[in-house]
């Protein structure tokens, strides 16, 4: 009471883990609002996977609508991480445990993750819990997980095994991964519980671009859960090409370009959320085949051609000031370059001097603002793509001032060093680039003959290229940027919203 009474005439209160649940309860019995909103913004900033589920229930206990969301919508994004730690996970209910995994939003990479949590879920009690499993079993996306796997860890399970309504589950999924084999209805996959792919927690953005020589608007996102793109152009964007994308704190911003005519310095940002657009601070320089990374809440833009001069100046931009501020000198002119940060540094890699492609590659310490030249690349590259994916930088295709490349090579910054690592299907320049799931994706680009639609994705793992779905539109001299964790996810990926479950009976 004295917390509240202070509250009511000072509207502040010293809120701490270990009055915040006392209090938020005492706000709420006697309808001080502010109060339990401060508390639940409170209890928000401590949100973990150790308490995130306590929150979660004790937020639902008070009818803390909006701090419920945001702990479940938690629970939801990390779950692969809970179910290795989380002790809370252990004490829900079969019907708490069961609508978390069957959820779309469930950010798991494999399905083998839910059936492990499930069989650690049952564990904790087997004598009460084992009869669950039929019932827990239906809300895994079972003909998704690798057939062998399937076979070895589910079918032959000794919880599964005894227990007669598990068998036309099993039954089912072993028909529908036959079938799958032989064709993908896509339809049938999306309607089908056991096929229907999980919504992503992070989609890449495709943006702008020229489909063969004209510079395009379109912007596409890929949702790789289902391995499907989807056109979500928002109005208001003009075309451009040869420009830079990032994402930071929920806006999407895109630095400088092309219109074909015309180089800019102007950037804009797009809310996801609202699907609007905003002018802010310009750029010092124009720049077209702009290199963009972000490290420590900044984003950096590095080289470039200003139209008339390739660029060796680099700057950063602070989105809370709205201000761009230079860094020092780049060793060489670099445009048509690309750049990644990793563990507090930014890389830029290859790029065109105006006379030759360049196979130099430079570190930036922002703690003492100056640019290093590491090891050089094994190839020249222009027009290339760079991701930091696991420990090391990529550097992928490009030109090399003859052909477009399928190579791609690894740097090791810790022993300042290039391997070479498989190369691509599809030689491509001018492509965009992004890791999701941590597979690292490329997207379109110019092969030598035309732009292209062509994707695929780089499994660090294997050491090994996949084919995914092409873009809806070919094209190159596009930027990319990973959005994770969207509160709209739903409005940026494929629609699961209608779809069959199959009924199963023991015979």
């Amino acid at each position: 009471m004295d917390l509240i009474i202070q509250y009511a005439y000072t509207r502040t209160v010293p809120i701490t883990i270990e009055n915040v649940e006392q209090l938020l309860a005492a706000a709420d019995q006697f309808h001080v609002l502010g109060l339990v909103r401060m508390c639940c913004e409170f209890l928000e900033s401590y949100l973990c996977i150790e308490n995130c589920i306590g929150i979660w229930k004790f937020a639902d206990f008070y009818f803390c609508s909006e701090l419920k969301h945001k702990a479940y919508l938690f629970i939801l994004h990390n779950f692969e991480e809970m179910v290795k730690i989380s002790e809370e996970l252990l004490q829900l209910s079969a019907f708490e445990f069961g609508k978390i995994i069957e959820e779309d939003e469930l950010n798991v990479k494999n399905e083998d993750v839910v059936f492990k949590a499930i069989l650690k879920w049952i564990s904790h009690d087997p004598h009460d819990r084992k009869k669950y499993i039929p019932i827990l079993l239906l809300k895994v996306r079972l003909a998704l997980m690798n057939a062998d796997y399937f076979v070895e860890n589910v079918r032959n399970n000794y919880y599964v095994k005894d227990n007669d309504e598990c068998k036309p589950i099993i039954r089912k999924t072993l028909e529908i991964m036959y079938d799958l084999k032989l064709s993908r209805p896509l339809d049938e996959e999306f309607r089908n519980l056991l096929t229907r792919p999980r919504l992503p927690c992070t989609v890449l953005f495709a943006i702008g671009g020229c489909n063969g020589e004209s510079p395009t608007n379109v912007i596409e996102v890929y949702d790789a859960r289902a391995d499907m793109w989807m056109d979500v152009t928002c109005e208001g964007e003009f075309p451009r090409m040869y420009h830079g994308a990032a994402y930071l704190n929920r806006y999407v911003y895109i630095f400088g370009g092309s219109d074909g005519v015309n180089t800019f310095n102007s950037v804009r940002r797009l809310d996801p959320l609202n699907k609007t657009w905003q002018e802010v601070a310009p750029m010092h320089s124009r720049r077209c085949y702009v290199s963009v990374t972000i490290l420590n809440e900044l984003i950096y833009a590095m080289g470039g051609s200003d139209g008339d001069l390739r660029l060796n100046t680099a700057e950063k931009y602070e989105p809370k000031a709205n201000q761009w501020t230079l860094t020092s000198e780049m060793h060489e002119r670099r445009s048509d370059a690309n750049a990644t940060s990793l563990h507090g540094k930014v890389y830029i890699c290859g790029g065109f001097t105006g006379t030759d492609c360049l196979f130099t590659a430079e570190m930036y310490n922002p703690e003492a603002n100056q640019w290093t030249l590491i090891a050089p690349m094994r190839s020249r590259r222009s027009g290339l793509g760079v991701a930091a994916c696991g420990e090391q930088v990529y550097a992928v295709g490009g030109f090399d001032g003859n052909i477009p490349l399928r190579s791609v090579e690894a740097y090791d910054p810790i022993n300042d060093t290039w391997r070479a690592v498989s190369s691509m299907f599809t030689p491509r320049s001018n492509f965009g680039i992004g890791v999701v799931d941590d597979f690292m994706v490329v997207a379109g680009g110019y092969d030598g003959l035309s732009t292209i639609s062509a994707v695929e994705y780089y499994v660090e793992k294997t050491n090994k290229w996949y084919k995914a779905h092409d873009m809806g539109l070919e094209r190159s001299a596009f930027s990319c940027c990973i959005i994770p964790s969207l509160p709209n996810i739903r409005e940026y990926a494929v629609s699961r919203d209608s779809y069959v479950g199959f009924h199963f009976r023991s015979k």
